[in-house]
Parts: C-alpha cells; structure tokens; sequence
C-alpha cells in the first residue's frame, strides 16, 4: 500500500483527493494481499497516517483533504 500510495501521489501542493488517490491505487495493488480492493480504504487510511507522521507527505489546506508527495522524500 505504502509504495502504491507513494506511486499516485503528485509532488504539487494542489494535490489529489483520498477519494483519487484510492481509485488510481487499486490497479497498483497485489490482488493476492487485497482481493476486489477488499480492505484498502483501511489500509490506505493507515499509510496515509503512517506518511504524513513521518513527513513524507502532506495535505493541502483545502476540503475535502487532499494529499501530495513532499519533495523532500524524492532526495532521499
């Protein structure tokens, strides 16, 4: 989930939706892990938190949320 997530997200500030980000990470996924999609809104929302903790990513000011890639991560 983490690198699907990571895959999608956009590197401007402008960001996309969790709702965008969900729907464009779902190909991404190994169906073995996740069949049908089956629990990635949980396990997204779990990441998600999991990124921005550790800086990696950021929401935009904006509603509803919108998630983008800092740049900082790409450096490393």
């Amino acid at each position: 989930m983490r690198e699907a997530l990571l895959a999608v997200l956009l590197p401007e500030p402008s960001g996309i939706t969790v709702a965008q980000a969900k729907e464009a990470l779902l190909p991404k996924l190994p169906q073995a892990l996740f069949p049908g999609g089956a629990t990635a809104g949980w396990w997204l929302k779990a990441v998600q938190l999991d990124l921005e903790a550790k800086g990696i990513i950021q929401r935009a000011p904006v509603k509803p949320v919108h998630l983008y890639r800092l740049n900082t991560f790409l450096k490393g």
